[in-house]
């Protein structure tokens, strides 16, 4: 099953989804521009094999409700995340929140 559903933080609008698979969840709160996830997400891959995408997202690990996901430290970013202010370690809403403070170029 998967769920989608909008949540707020100061203001801005995000969307959460949640993939409900057998023995897992995969979960994800995206904006326009950047998103985090869950441990599935590979940050290795997205900095080197698909490192011309520049994609903007961060990965925490050990979470199972998006609730947790937004209050998680971020285990990895990209560096296109690095980029837009967020750094390992920070929480995931205030990652997303940096990573998704400006206008697309």
């Amino acid at each position: 099953m998967i769920e989608m559903s909008p949540i707020e933080i100061e203001g801005r609008t995000f969307l959460c989804i949640t993939v409900r698979l057998p023995k897992t969840n995969l979960l994800v709160v995206t904006g326009d521009r950047g998103y985090i996830m869950c441990g599935a997400l590979d940050v290795a891959l997205l900095n080197e094999k698909l490192k011309t995408r520049k994609v903007i997202a961060g990965r925490a690990v050990g979470v199972k409700t998006i609730e947790e996901l937004l209050e998680a430290p971020l285990e990895s970013v990209t560096f296109e995340a690095e980029n837009m202010g967020a750094i390992k370690g920070m929480v995931g809403k205030e990652a997303l929140l940096l990573m998704n403070d400006r206008q697309p170029d």
